[in-house]
């Protein structure tokens, strides 16, 4: 397994990326500026893009792992690579996402804790309704884990 930065071409990652973000204009506001990881393990299983915020802030913008190699630790591997990478360089990793109980559990497992909410972000930001286990997303769940 080894995890490799995408400098180029970020796009051909885009039918994972589109399993994070189902909305390619909004990938696009970040896909250039991000620094993108993949991690392949016999093929590609998992994306992570991350954006320097500023004030010493790294957010991941997407995460997603393939579904049929989902819940076997593709992301939380991704999410500490990047924190041991970037540990001396920022001192905060934060992360936007739906307040699902598929995703916040997630986050909170991997060490973040809830920092604000951002109100009607889905629905303001979205030309569609977002559905995730069942809940219609509308704000945003900002988490952030200190490194």
């Amino acid at each position: 397994m080894k995890i490799k930065e995408i400098k180029d071409n970020k796009k051909q990652f885009l039918s994972l990326l589109l399993l994070a973000d189902e909305q390619e204009d909004m990938i696009d506001r970040y896909i250039d500026k991000g620094i993108m990881y993949v991690l392949d393990d016999n093929g590609i299983r998992s994306e992570c893009v991350v954006t320097d915020e500023g004030d010493g802030v790294l957010e991941i913008k997407n995460i997603a792992t393939l579904p049929e190699y989902q819940g076997m630790g593709y992301a939380k591997m991704l999410i500490d690579f990047i924190a041991e990478k970037y540990k001396d360089k920022y001192s905060v990793l934060q992360v936007g996402t739906g307040d699902s109980p598929l995703t916040v559990p997630f986050y909170e497992k991997c060490g973040f804790v809830r920092s604000h909410c951002i109100k009607n972000f889905f629905t303001d930001n979205y030309d569609h309704e977002i559905y995730e286990c069942g809940v219609k997303l509308v704000d945003m769940i900002c988490l952030k884990k200190l490194l």
